[in-house]
């Protein structure tokens, strides 16, 4: 018989600026917390505020709140935002979530980070549109650590001949691994998803001609960033613990099929 599911927790919505900074807050201090538990210096930590489904207004109070990056899962969605706010001329965008190569022009115009590179069609694609903008990006190879079919990213003996090829483009500045853990309310479960995205940095620091770039390892959603900094991790993405549950499932952001 297979194990019930996790229960989700039910994050209060955020609708003030004040309840998002003191969300924001609660955050830091939990890194701050993981950090002191694991020995390791809070600075080398970022929070990325996960934004998708939050509207224009929050988003806004996050700003106020002290916001300069967001991440968001689908594209369109994340280019709608930015085009309806430039009026925040510092405030920049990662896009975390799958891309169509169809797609990849609009990530070129506004992104200042990708961290689901896991296909040389899409880099490649990436890397034509962005130096027709004249631009660079930072990009984070996506690894499936958890084997679910479900999930998008490379297969872990896949990635070492994956950065191999990347140096060609020339346009994308590779900075690290990007991972989701399996979804689960148990350590045991969630730590090794993190655990081995930090070997195969490691692996790559020693085969990769380029293996230095990878030095950052974003993984650890608002369930479970404690464990994934207390792992390695050097980015986190918290979205329901700044702004809110969603009334979607995760699936509904991370779709099992592409259209290319």
């Amino acid at each position: 018989m297979s194990a019930a599911a996790p229960v989700r927790p039910a994050y209060h919505t955020a609708t003030s600026q004040e309840e998002i900074q003191a969300n924001l807050a609660d955050i830091q201090q939990r890194i701050l917390a993981a950090c002191q538990r694991a020995g390791r210096d809070p600075a080398e930590v970022r929070l990325l505020p996960v934004s998708k489904t939050v509207d224009e207004a929050r988003i806004r109070m996050a700003y106020a709140a002290g916001c300069r990056l967001l991440g968001e899962n689908k594209v369109q969605e994340a280019y709608g935002k930015w085009e309806s706010m430039q009026d925040l001329s510092d405030l920049d965008w990662a896009v975390i979530g799958h891309l169509q190569t169809n797609k990849a022009k609009f990530v070129a115009r506004f992104a200042t980070e990708f961290q689901a590179l896991d296909n040389l069609r899409v880099a490649e694609a990436l890397d034509r549109r962005l130096q027709e903008e004249g631009r660079a990006l930072d990009v984070f190879v996506q690894v499936n650590t958890s084997g679910e079919a479900s999930k998008f990213g490379l297969a872990p003996d896949e990635v070492v001949a994956f950065a191999r090829a990347l140096p060609a483009y020339r346009a994308l500045r590779v900075r690290g691994l990007m991972t989701l853990a399996l979804f689960s309310s148990d350590q045991d479960h969630v730590r090794p998803c993190f655990r081995l995205l930090r070997s195969l940095r490691e692996q790559l620091r020693q085969d990769a001609p380029q293996g230095e770039a990878f030095a950052e390892l974003s993984m650890g959603m608002s369930g479970d960033f404690e464990w994934a900094i207390e792992e390695g991790a050097t980015t986190v993405r918290v979205g329901q613990a700044i702004f809110g549950s969603r009334k979607l499932p995760d699936s509904h952001y991370w779709p099992e099929t592409d259209k290319q």
